[in-house]
């Protein structure tokens, strides 16, 4: 009965987190936009930014709380599933070709931040050392989304409509949503992690699988409902953009700052340094560098990484 319990519990943060995401990024966009921010720097800060909240508050809160594994396996594990399961699935469903320069900076730095976690993993955790070069790789992701919109705007991009002034009504209901979605993220975060930690030890497995598997793939549902989306408007290359993007979020700005939420260096377990980690290195690989080679991302790179996500599962179920 209890199992039961903590399960509904499980889903209720995230069905929380989902939701309270949707309404968050909604209201950040439409507060943005209002306030005079052209639509492409809204998109290449705010909305990047907060569709990376789930996770982020995951691993913070399980940080907070003691329990590192769960937020080193969040943090990896989302990436590797936005890799191996989602934006697979966005390349078996839609084959696209595309312009490299779009593409090649997030690439080598998502590849860049995955080596680091890689390396440091191995070293045994997250301190200060590791988190400064991934803090600068952060901050060269914001800077190139930021140089990649004014150069939209210069060249005539879409800068969004023309707005009247807001209606007091208006704001006060999308700062309303803004607080609603920010409170339920957090809350579904909470109970999320409080949950699947209870659901680890009511079935005997340990937080680190729970955070790699049901955690990382509940908290990148908002990256499958924007795929699902681009695939049903055939704008594969958009959910791609998207993936890399939260992923970069996800190693750079995740584990820096539940490292310093622990107040301390954050711990890597053994078996995460050698499964978890190395994992997330070679779906990047497999994702980007046939893809950087040949301007296209192919069909075989998607089953490639279905099959090597499967095969990540089986091993870390059987760890």
């Amino acid at each position: 009965m209890e199992l039961a319990i903590r399960g509904m519990i499980f889903l209720a943060g995230i069905i929380l987190i989902v939701k309270g995401g949707d309404w968050f990024v909604d209201a950040a966009s439409w507060i943005a936009e209002v306030s005079g921010i052209p639509r492409l720097i809204v998109g290449a800060t705010i909305v990047s930014l907060a569709t990376t909240l789930p996770e982020l508050l995951v691993s913070v809160m399980a940080a907070s709380q003691g329990r590192a594994a769960m937020a080193v396996g969040n943090a990896v594990g989302s990436v590797t599933a936005n890799l191996g399961l989602i934006m697979a699935i966005s390349i078996v469903c839609m084959p696209v070709r595309i312009y490299r320069g779009d593409y090649l900076t997030k690439s080598a730095l998502m590849l860049a931040a995955a080596g680091l976690l890689a390396w440091g993993g191995g070293r045994g955790g997250v301190g200060p050392a590791l988190s400064l070069p991934l803090a600068g790789i952060f901050a060269l992701f914001t800077y190139d989304n930021l140089r990649g919109a004014r150069r939209a705007m210069h060249c005539g991009g879409d800068l969004g409509p023309v707005r009247a002034a807001p209606r007091k009504r208006a704001v006060l209901f999308q700062c309303l949503k803004f607080s609603l979605g920010a409170a339920a993220v957090m809350l579904g975060a909470d109970l999320l992690v409080d949950s699947g930690s209870a659901l680890a030890r009511l079935a005997g497995i340990s937080e680190r699988i729970i955070g790699v598997t049901i955690v990382a793939v509940g908290t990148s549902l908002p990256e499958l409902v924007t795929t699902v989306t681009a695939i049903v408007k055939k704008q594969s290359a958009l959910s791609v953009g998207n993936i890399l993007g939260a992923n970069i979020l996800d190693l750079t700005l995740i584990l820096p700052l539940s490292a310093l939420v622990s107040g301390q260096t954050l711990p890597v377990s053994a078996a995460s340094a050698r499964i978890d980690m190395p994992a997330c290195l070679l779906v990047g690989v497999i994702a980007v560098v046939p893809a950087m080679a040949t301007a296209r991302f192919r069909r075989w790179q998607g089953v490639a990484l279905l099959a090597v996500y499967g095969g990540y599962m089986l091993v870390t179920c059987g760890a």
